[in-house]
C-alpha cells in the first residue's frame, strides 16, 4: 500500500524497522535470486551506493531498500554528461541564492541616500519574509508535487520581480518586490540541492560541495556589476529630501542588470536543458515504471546502458502489495501529503530526531549570524573607512570585490576537504564555521581600511568554505521522500532567525563592534553543534 506520506510501504512493516523486517518483508524472492537477477545488488568499497548515509532502519523498509537498488544502478550508469549539464543548470539556483541577497546589501546605501527611510534595515527584513516563504512553499511543494516545476519557476519569478523592483517610486515599493524577487529565490536550494544529489552516484556526491563555486562566482559578478554602476552613478550624501533620482540611478541599473542576467538563466534552464523528475522521487510516489525510464534515459544521455527492471523495484516489496498510481490515486496522495505526517518522519527514531534538530539548529545560528554582519558589510565598510578617512563609494566597492573574489578558492577548498579520511563534512564544517566566528572578532581589532580589508576577505574566505559543505551536507541527511521537507525546515530555520538581524541591527549601532561580536558568537557555537552530529556522509551514498 501508499502511506499518507508518499512514500511505499511495507504491509507490516513501520519507520522503525530491524534488519531482520527489511531482509524478510521486502527481499521477495530471497537474496540468492535478488543477486541472480542483476548486478544491481552487489557493491562494496567507498563511495558504493549500498552504504548509505542512514543506516537501516531509519526509514521506511520497503522504500529504503527500493532507494539501495536505485543507488546502485545510478552508481552503474557513472557520471557523465547528463550530471555535468545538470551540474551547470543547477548552478544557476546556487548563484541566484546569492546574487540577489548580496545585491540587496549592495543597493541598501544608495537606497537609503535616495529614500531617507527612518529605518533602512526594514529592506533588508523584506527580504528575508521573502526568502522565508519562498524555503517554506517550494520546499515542502517539491516533495508533493515534484522538483521539475519548482526547478523552472523559481529563477523566472526572481528574474521578473527584481527588473521590475528598479522602477520603484519609494523606499515601501522596493521593499515590496524584494520581498517577491526572494521568494522565488528562497526555493533554489531546497530544491535544485534534491535534484542534483538524487541524480548523482554515491561516488560523485562530493560535486554538490564543489557546487558551491557558482554561490561565490555570484558574489563576485554582484559586486564586479555594482563597482561601475554604484560607484559611479550614485550620490554621495543626501540632504534633507535625500538625493535626486536622476543622479542616483545606479541602483536601478544594477536590478536591471541582475534582473536580465538571472532571466538569460532562466531560459536556458527551461528551454536548453531537458530536466528529469527525480527518479527516488517517482519511486516514493509508486511510479515505479516511471522511475526505471528516467534511469534508462540518464543512462542513454550517458552512452550507456542500464540493467535496471521494473521487477528489481517490485522483488523489493511484501507479498500482496499493490502500487496503485491512477491519477485519481495520485491527486488524492498529494492532497494527504500536505500535512506534519511528513515532517514526523523526520524525527520517527532518535538517532534521526536528533540529525534533524541538530542541523535546524546550525542553520537557525548561521541564519543569524550571517547576515548581521553580511548584510551590512558594505555599510559597515563605509561607515568604518570613513572613521579611517577613506570611506568613498568608489573605495566601498572595489573592497566589496576583493572581498567577494577570496571567497572562489574557498568554495574549491570545500570540495577537497570533505573527501579527506577522518575529517570528511563534519570536520570541514565545524573547523570553517568556527574560524569564520574568529576571524569576525579579529576584524573588531582593524586600526585601518587595510587591516579591516584583511579580516574581512579571511572571514568570506571561511565562510565559502563553510557553505559549501553545509548545502550539500544538509540534503544528504534526509530521504528522499522527505528530502525537500528537510530542507525546507532548515531553510525555514535559518530565514526565521535571518528575519531578526535586521531587527538586531535596527537597535543596534552598526558602527560598534556589539553585532560583529554577537554574530562570532552565534558562528562558534555553530562549529560546535556540527560535532555532535550523529552522520557522517563521506563515502556513502543518500538514500
Amino acid at each position: 500500500m501508499v502511506d499518507n506520506n508518499g512514500a511505499i510501504t511495507a504491509a507490516s512493516g513501520n519507520s522503525d524497522g530491524d534488519d531482520k523486517k527489511v531482509g524478510a518483508g521486502v527481499n521477495g524472492g530471497g537474496e540468492n535470486e535478488r543477486d541472480n537477477t542483476s548486478s544491481l545488488s552487489s557493491g562494496s568499497g567507498s563511495g558504493e551506493p549500498d552504504d548509505a548515509i542512514l543506516p537501516r532502519g531509519q526509514v521506511d523498509p520497503v522504500y529504503e531498500e527500493k532507494a539501495r537498488i536505485l543507488n546502485r544502478a545510478i552508481q552503474e550508469i557513472g557520471i557523465g554528461p547528463y550530471q555535468y549539464l545538470l551540474f551547470l543548470v543547477v548552478g544557476f539556483g546556487w548563484a541566484s541564492d546569492n546574487l540577489w541577497p548580496i545585491a540587496t546589501s549592495l543597493i541598501l546605501p544608495p537606497i537609503a541616500l535616495e529614500f531617507l527611510p527612518s529605518r533602512p534595515a526594514y529592506l533588508t527584513l523584506a527580504q528575508n519574509i521573502g526568502l522565508l516563504a519562498g524555503a517554506i512553499f517550494w520546499g515542502f511543494g517539491c516533495d508533493v508535487f515534484g522538483r521539475k516545476w519548482a526547478f523552472n519557476l523559481t529563477l523566472g519569478i526572481t528574474a521578473v520581480f527584481g527588473m521590475c523592483a528598479a522602477s520603484s517610486p519609494n523606499f515601501a515599493a522596493i521593499g515590496v518586490f524584494a520581498s517577491l524577487w526572494s521568494f522565488g529565490v528562497g526555493g533554489n536550494l531546497p530544491v535544485d540541492s534534491a535534484i542534483f544529489l538524487e541524480f548523482l552516484p554515491g561516488s560523485h556526491q562530493w560535486l554538490l560541495t564543489v557546487l558551491s563555486v557558482d554561490w561565490a562566482v555570484a558574489q563576485v559578478v554582484a559586486t564586479l556589476v555594482a563597482w561601475p554602476l554604484l560607484g559611479g552613478m550614485t550620490c554621495q550624501e543626501g540632504g534633507n529630501g535625500g538625493c535626486e533620482r536622476g543622479e542616483n540611478m545606479g541602483w536601478r541599473w544594477f536590478l536591471i542588470a541582475l534582473g536580465g542576467l538571472t532571466l538569460l538563466m532562466f531560459g536556458l534552464r527551461f528551454a536548453a536543458f531537458k530536466i528529469f523528475e527525480s527518479p527516488k522521487f517517482l519511486m516514493g510516489q509508486g511510479r515505479d515504471e516511471e522511475a526505471v525510464r528516467v534511469v534508462h534515459e540518464v543512462a542513454r544521455r550517458n552512452g550507456r546502458e542500464s540493467g535496471l527492471t521494473v521487477e528489481d523495484l517490485r522483488r523489493a516489496e511484501p507479498e500482496g502489495y499493490v502500487a496503485r498510481t491512477d491519477v485519481k490515486v495520485a491527486v488524492k496522495r498529494r492532497l494527504e501529503n500536505v500535512k506534519m505526517e511528513r515532517v514526523r518522519v523526520l524525527f520517527s527514531t532518535r538517532k534521526l530526531a536528533w540529525s534533524t534538530g541538530l542541523i535546524m539548529a546550525i542553520w537557525a545560528f548561521i541564519g543569524l549570524g550571517y547576515p548581521l554582519y553580511n548584510a551590512f558589510l558594505p555599510y559597515i565598510q563605509a561607515t568604518r573607512g570613513a572613521d579611517f578617512g577613506d570611506g568613498s563609494t568608489y573605495l566601498t566597492y572595489r573592497n566589496s570585490l576583493i572581498i567577494a573574489a577570496v571567497g572562489i578558492p574557498g568554495a574549491l577548498l570545500g570540495g577537497y576537504l570533505v573527501e579527506l579520511p577522518r575529517f570528511g563534512r563534519k570536520g570541514t564544517l565545524s573547523l570553517s564555521t568556527v574560524l569564520t566566528g574568529v576571524f569576525l572578532y579579529c576584524s573588531t581589532t582593524a586600526l585601518d581600511s587595510q587591516s579591516l580589508l584583511g579580516w574581512n576577505c579571511a572571514f568570506n574566505f571561511t565562510s565559502n568554505v563553510m557553505y559549501a559543505v553545509l548545502y550539500s551536507f544538509t540534503p544528504e541527511l534526509f530521504p528522499t521522500p522527505q528530502r525537500g521537507t528537510g530542507n525546507a525546515l532548515t531553510a525555514t530555520c535559518n530565514r526565521i532567525f535571518g528575519i531578526m538581524a535586521p531587527m538586531v541591527a535596527m537597535f543596534a549601532d552598526l558602527r560598534t563592534a556589539a553585532p560583529v561580536y554577537t554574530s562570532g558568537a552565534l558562528f562558534i557555537a555553530a562549529g560546535v553543534l556540527v560535532l555532535l552530529l550523529p552522520f557522517e556522509s563521506r563515502g556513502k551514498a543518500a538514500l
